[in-house]
């Protein structure tokens, strides 16, 4: 009879968020033991991994809690030191980049030390066969001059504290690896979504608006800059990513992307014609508005407060490398995101 193989054990900072739930789904599948890690708050903030483990109990085998934090060292190595993983996922951050311009302190405490915490944590208690996955973002690349898709080479120009963050958090992964011989990747992700998105964010604010407006039960939707593009995938797709980086050979950085552009204003527009609305745009600027052609009423206006002091206008990813060596690519492309997006929002509006 042969070995049976020891079951892999991974922590995920990070665990209640978009990219966490979807993580841990595809790692239980996987047959992992999954340690999250969350911080202690008044609401439990388990919403979206409850239909994953016993909140209420505590009694499954194969999914625990932690509370800890990667603002504090002392929880994050005595965590790690615990449980002395396979695998560590570091999906924490202050993750909303229009946000990090109100707390920068707090920005790059989390989104950048936090790393540096967990990859010395790794050095300290010298976990030479545990991999670390670090989330690096597109708003790395920030300002770019030309409008090509971008790749691993291409020179980051962060243009907000959560890009100068990642762009940290990115070479202190690079740094661990060189100096210590860590299995320390970088996942390069832009911009992705689900219908487990937080409202604050663009995409998620866009569909929760519409289907409202459609419902009757909101008025308007006030969004920032129309004319951004982005390079928008599923956030479940990129669960896999994050798997398949660690699998591969060697530790290495990698671009996950869809290649395909859309402004915020396409976005919309998708949006509003999957939902039946009919949707005119007038004006310019900030004076630019969406009208409900149907009940003639302003459905969509611009607020400044919205718009980034240094914006971000252009951000499209080329994953050829990962298509290559990692044989991955997406499975949901832009009208397949809104679909998923748009069908649960009606299911629980």
């Amino acid at each position: 009879m042969g070995k049976l193989r020891k079951r892999k054990t991974a922590i995920i900072f990070g665990i209640t968020g978009q990219d966490g739930s979807y993580l841990a789904e595809l790692l239980l599948k996987k047959n992992y033991i999954i340690h999250g890690v969350k911080r202690r708050s008044s609401s439990a903030n388990t919403e979206r991994i409850d239909h994953l483990f016993d909140s209420l109990n505590f009694t499954s085998k194969n999914f625990f809690i932690h509370y800890g934090d990667i603002s504090d060292g002392t929880s994050t190595l005595s965590i790690i030191n615990k449980v002395k993983p396979d695998e560590i996922y570091n999906l924490a951050a202050q993750s909303h980049v229009r946000v990090s311009f109100d707390v920068p302190e707090y920005t790059a405490d989390i989104t950048a030390l936090g790393a540096l915490r967990i990859l010395e944590a790794i050095r300290i208690l010298k976990l030479k066969k545990t991999k670390y996955y670090q989330a690096s973002s597109s708003e790395m690349y920030g300002l770019v001059k030309k409008r090509n898709s971008l790749n691993e080479l291409t020179p980051f120009h962060p243009r907000s504290v959560y890009g100068v963050s990642k762009v940290f958090a990115f070479h202190a992964a690079v740094h661990y690896r060189e100096a210590y011989g860590i299995f320390a990747s970088n996942g390069i992700l832009f911009n992705h979504e689900s219908p487990r998105r937080g409202p604050t964010f663009v995409t998620k604010k866009i569909v929760q608006g519409l289907v409202r407006i459609k419902k009757g039960y909101q008025k308007k939707l006030t969004l920032g800059n129309l004319y951004a593009i982005r390079d928008w995938g599923h956030a479940k797709d990129y669960a896999i990513s994050m798997w398949k980086i660690l699998q591969y050979k060697k530790p290495d950085d990698w671009v996950i992307a869809t290649n395909k552009e859309t402004t915020v204003k396409t976005f919309v527009n998708k949006v509003a014609k999957k939902l039946d609305i009919k949707l005119k745009w007038t004006g310019k600027g900030e004076r630019e508005k969406g009208i409900d052609q149907e009940s003639k009423n302003v459905i969509v206006e611009i607020d400044k407060k919205y718009f980034r002091p240094s914006e971000v206008d252009f951000l499209k990813g080329d994953f050829s490398k990962a298509k290559k060596l990692l044989k991955w690519k997406p499975i949901y492309n832009t009208d397949d995101l809104i679909e998923d997006m748009i069908s649960s929002e009606l299911e629980n509006s």
